[in-house]
């Protein structure tokens, strides 16, 4: 269907109609004209350039009216799921992986120990985790384009950055803008979780459904917290993947041999990791200490999200301005090459 942002200037198409009534100009003085007999193909292209101006008018009138395809859904099926990536924004993500520590092996802050790392330490190693982490996400949606993908980015609030969308320059946009400025110093997981969770209230189930967690620190959630979340994933089922990124003396994901049991509820990530696993919807851990085990991880991710899924892709707005212009200009060139072709006199 076709809407107008101005329809009243439709009132004037009658208006097109003026080529009509229009008499034709005088003939050559030619005595003998009465003589011949009719010639129907000359009535016939006299009316049709009479019907061309009133194409023109008409053309002329309606881009006036700024006539507009409004946007529509298209349901499409691929393979995929729908994603929500939460990135953790917390200045510990601008430090760099524990890999890099053991490999550049630093001791001292000075320029000296700057340089020594720097030239120890290989490719992406370099990078903080946060770079790293966005360049690999680009890349894991660059491969998914039938995926839906929403995100948040997090540090003591969340922040929705893109509601659900296929559209690849939007993802790769909004997974870029994370890298402005830096981080601050808390985290709060639960209220990201509870947010990411939210994107799928009164969205109809049409396929896997992944939240994304991509951080270097876990959280102890409160009770009420603890319960919205667990209630949320339940109802939506929704699979939680958590790719852990860890720093230099971070702790793992689990207790480590000879470690006191006590640290089990103390330590954020090991409380945050049993978590998830309570639940009770498909949950999926990875602990990358360095670029080559994050890129492991979401290679990962990328080979058990593959199933089919149906989405509506809406199509935008589209301006119908522009070819009205371009019949009436037709329309004008045409009737001008018919004016030029006239006989002015007779040889």
């Amino acid at each position: 269907m076709i809407h107008f942002d101005h329809p009243w200037l439709l009132l004037l198409l009658p208006l097109a109609a003026l080529p009509l009534l229009a008499q034709p100009g005088g003939a050559l003085v030619n005595a003998w004209l009465v003589l011949m007999p009719r010639d129907r193909i000359s009535d016939a292209f006299a009316w049709a350039l009479r019907a061309v101006g009133v194409l023109a008018l008409a053309a002329l009138i309606i881009a006036m009216a700024d006539p507009y395809r409004p946007e529509y859904a298209v349901e499409r099926v691929g393979k995929g799921a729908e994603i929500v990536l939460v990135l953790d924004r917390s200045r510990s993500m601008d430090q760099g992986f524990a890999g890099a520590r053991r490999n550049g092996a630093v001791k001292g802050t000075g320029p000296e120990a700057l340089d020594y790392y720097m030239s120890q330490t290989p490719g992406r190693l370099r990078d903080s985790k946060g770079k790293v982490a966005r360049q690999l996400l680009g890349e894991f949606a660059a491969k998914r384009p039938d995926d839906r993908f929403g995100m948040i980015v997090f540090s003591t609030l969340p922040i929705r950055v893109l509601e659900f969308t296929q559209k690849n320059e939007a993802i790769q946009a909004a997974i870029a803008a994370g890298n402005i400025g830096r981080g601050l110093s808390e985290t709060n997981i639960g209220l990201a979780l509870q947010s990411a969770l939210s994107y799928f209230d009164d969205q109809p189930y049409t396929g896997s459904r992944i939240v994304m967690l991509v951080s270097d620190g876990g959280d102890r959630l409160d009770a009420d917290i603890s319960a919205r979340v667990s209630a949320l994933a339940r109802k939506h089922r929704v699979a939680i993947y958590w790719i852990y990124l860890r720093s230099a003396n971070s702790p793992g994901l689990m207790l480590e041999s000879g470690e006191a049991p006590e640290n089990a509820d103390t330590v954020p990530e090991y409380a945050l990791h049993r978590f998830f696993g309570s639940i009770g919807t498909p949950y999926h851990a990875y602990e990358a200490g360095d670029p080559q085990a994050l890129q492991t991880a979401i290679d990962e991710v990328n080979r058990l999200e593959n199933l089919p899924i149906t989405y509506l892709d809406i199509m935008p707005r589209r301006d119908l301005t522009t070819p009205c212009l371009a019949a009436a200009f037709a329309c004008v060139m045409l009737l001008l090459a018919a004016n030029l072709m006239e006989i002015r006199r007779w040889a």
